[in-house]
């Protein structure tokens, strides 16, 4: 039901756009997240936006970097990453969750994409 594309390899310093496509259900009400998975560690949190496009939040690492974003009416969800670096090398998941809990777990979302791999050469 929800579908990230948009990885790629990229070197240092580059741009990727992520896109997360819902389909199945409507989104529009839920919050979305973006979470990340490099090899030999947790997934963890990237970025999360409200449900209303209103609020966003970021990990430190991608503060001022990275972008979320949403269009309720093309039920997507955007990841606009700019400045890469190797660091960022990782499998990058949307997910969505509804409730109020906390928007920084993985274990509070509800739905998961399949996952896109973003590569930063060096």
């Amino acid at each position: 039901q929800l579908q990230a594309s948009g990885g790629g390899l990229v070197q240092t310093g580059g741009s990727l756009r992520l896109s997360c496509a819902a389909s199945g259900r409507t989104f529009s009400s839920y919050h979305m997240g973006w979470f990340r998975q490099a090899p030999g560690k947790e997934r963890e949190f990237v970025a999360t936006i409200r449900w209303s496009g209103t609020i966003t939040y970021y990990a430190d690492s991608v503060k001022g970097r990275f972008t979320i974003s949403r269009d309720n009416a093309k039920n997507t969800v955007y990841l606009e990453m700019n400045s890469l670096k190797p660091d960022d090398t990782a499998v990058y998941y949307c997910a969505a969750k509804s409730g109020s809990s906390s928007l920084h777990l993985t274990s509070n979302y509800d739905y998961w994409g399949q996952g896109t791999l973003v590569t930063v050469s060096s």
